[in-house]
Parts: C-alpha cells; structure tokens; sequence
C-alpha cells in the first residue's frame, strides 16, 4: 500500500483507482521524483460577466483567473515533499498559456485528526479547502470539495458559499489514447458555473531530491491551521 496522502485517505479504495492513476496519486516525499503532465486544455471558460471581478482577484495569488480559450497549452507539476510544518504535501501547480501565463497552485495536505486531504489554495494559503475523495468505474479519481475555511494572520472563518462554489474534479486514465484526461467545474447554486477546463495530457516521471525542492514551486506562506 501507498504512503501517500491519498492512498492513506482512501485507503482499501485506492487499489480500484486504475493502475496510471495509484502512479500518479500514489507516490510521495520518499519516492525521489516528481510529475510533470503536459497536455492541451480543449477549453478553459468562465461564468457569465459578474463572475470576471470575482476571479481577477484570484489572480492576485495564483488561484483563478478570467481569461477563455480553447486548444490551450498546459502543465501541471506535482512534487511530494515535507513542508515546514512537517506535513506531507503534494502540489497541483497548473499553467495555462493564454497569451499570457496564468497560474492555479493548490497545495494538499492530510488532516490526520479527520483522514481528510486539504487542499491550500494559492501562494498565501489563504483558502483551505475539505476534499471528498471517491474512486469512479472506469478506476478514475473523483474530487468533490467541501467545506472551505479563510485564514489570514488572527482572522479565521468559515468561507460563505454565497461568495464561492464547489470544486467538481475528474482525473482518469483513457485506455483508447493511452493519456490522462482531466475535467473542472466550479459551480455556485446562487451564481452558476464560475469557473472550469477540461483536457487531455501526458505525464513524464524525473527524479528529484526531496531534500531540495525548488523556492519557486513553494507557497509564500504555510497556514498551520486545517
């Protein structure tokens, strides 16, 4: 069995996910290597005109962005290290070349005390996220978000979903083309779809020390609180 948070998480569910995606969510700290997928977002979009302020300011820290496109280039770069807080960690750090570069960081940590994965949002940290994990039929990896809390310095809140919306996330792996496909939505009953893309990719494995883990692909700041 994996040591990774995820595996840990979903426990006996892990060995239904399909054997690329255990590789791909299976490894962690100790396994000496990193992921780097590359592929195309067929689309990337976004909800009607009063979602825009809301996701320039997702800008400011890496989380979403406004931009739309299709047949957009894309990475995503996950490494597995121990953060300074000791806590296993995996990174989602996606790239989107839309004219211009945009960046969505997710940090992912495993709340021992609820056998939860946590997912940090953005450079600062600011946004944690509850993800419920569930293994799909064809051995994909569901992703529904939960509860999302606010942190910055003392303030500490729940976030209002009034002002978000869930995270729908979809990673399989497709037999017929032999690559990864991913889908994202996120949606709010008060706004509708803010926010999604969905694309198809490859992934490359390359070994890495884990005791020297590049500053850039680091948040700015590490939120202690869960």
């Amino acid at each position: 069995m994996s040591n990774s948070i995820y595996a840990t998480v979903l426990g006996d569910d892990f060995q239904r996910l399909h054997p690329k995606i255990q590789e791909r969510f299976g490894f962690d700290s100790k396994s000496g290597k990193r992921a780097i997928g590359r592929g195309i977002m067929d689309r990337v979009w976004h909800g009607k005109f009063y979602t825009i302020p809301f996701l320039m300011v997702g800008t400011w820290r890496n989380i979403m962005f406004p931009e739309q496109g299709t047949n957009v280039p894309f990475t995503i770069e996950n490494w597995a290290y121990v953060d300074t807080l000791g806590r296993e960690t995996v990174t989602e750090l996606r790239t989107f070349e839309l004219g211009r570069e945009r960046r969505f960081d997710a940090y992912m940590v495993r709340d021992p005390a609820r056998n939860a994965v946590v997912d940090y949002m953005g450079t600062h940290q600011h946004l944690a996220v509850d993800l419920n994990l569930s293994v799909a039929e064809n051995g994909g990896l569901r992703i529904e978000s939960g509860e999302q809390r606010f942190y910055e310095g003392p303030i500490a809140f729940k976030f209002p979903m009034f002002f978000s919306g869930k995270a729908y996330v979809y990673v399989w792996f497709d037999q017929e083309i032999g690559r990864y496909r991913i889908e994202v939505e996120v949606k709010s009953k008060h706004w509708g779809t803010l926010f999604g893309f969905v694309g198809v990719f490859d992934v490359e494995w390359e070994e890495v020390d884990p005791q020297n883990i590049p500053k850039e692909i680091m948040p700015k700041r590490e939120e202690s609180r869960n």
